[in-house]
């Protein structure tokens, strides 16, 4: 399997001939937000069998983003977010999503999808009444992988997505500031813990920041990824972390 890390929680899972990517942003800015690390995502990153959003937030469902997608790639979302889609791209696209809530399955390809809970806002807002759950999704691959989207620890974490080869955890955010429903390093390695993951990479975190604010908590952009590392070799030092920079890929073996 092969996995390429593009910034922020946009990822490419690729194994036998299908290539999932998550919550794609494939734009240099997201409103207030620039991407202050790598450049956009190359064109190849678009090409995929299909999308699995995890959420509403315009981090992670950006819709300027959905329209550089393969026009054939199925689109994995949670549910009520294909009447968003319809209304801001019509009923062609929408027809193309696949609505899931936690426990539901889908096969793309030569890969079978679970969706899972996610303990974090799904609402879109602001100013939008569309909501729908958050969520995680697990993939059996060879090896297996829990992709988080955004969550904080909750109690089923563990029995909902593991036990997994390889955990892709958000260990950081896109400002000064980490709200309720985020994972921060140490909480992230604990997650990693939980779902028995024998290797993972941090994702969410050194990739966008606010316009104009570069000087503001800069130990908040980059240093999660390193903090993770060491939480997570001072938690179990038997889980393999790598860090990867955006747009750089690795190769994950199962045991």
């Amino acid at each position: 399997m092969r996995i390429t890390w593009w910034g922020h929680a946009t990822t490419t899972i690729e194994e036998n001939g299908t290539r999932l990517l998550t919550d794609p942003v494939l734009t240099s800015r997201i409103a207030h937000l620039r991407r202050r690390r790598g450049p956009a995502p190359l064109p190849v990153a678009a090409e995929c069998d299909a999308v699995l959003i995890s959420h509403m937030h315009a981090d992670h469902l950006h819709l300027t983003s959905l329209t550089l997608v393969a026009p054939g790639a199925a689109l994995v979302v949670p549910q009520g977010t294909a009447r968003l889609i319809a209304q801001e791209f019509g009923t062609a696209m929408a027809d193309r999503c696949i609505e899931v809530a936690p426990g539901n399955q889908v096969r793309i390809g030569a890969l079978d999808i679970t969706a899972i809970t996610a303990h974090h806002d799904g609402r879109r807002l602001p100013w939008s009444s569309f909501s729908g759950p958050a969520l995680g999704y697990r993939i059996e691959g060879s090896p297996s992988v829990w992709f988080a989207g955004d969550t904080d620890l909750f109690d089923e974490l563990g029995a909902e997505a593991g036990p997994v080869d390889m955990a892709l955890v958000p260990v950081g955010g896109w400002g000064p500031s980490l709200g309720p429903g985020h994972l921060d390093p140490v909480r992230a390695a604990e997650a990693v813990q939980r779902v028995q993951a024998r290797a993972a990479i941090p994702v969410h975190f050194g990739t966008f920041w606010p316009i104009g604010c570069d000087w503001l908590k800069p130990e908040l952009f980059l240093p999660p990824g390193d903090r993770f590392k060491a939480a997570m070799a001072e938690l179990d030092p038997a889980v393999n972390v790598e860090i990867l920079a955006p747009g750089e890929s690795t190769e994950v073996v199962a045991p």
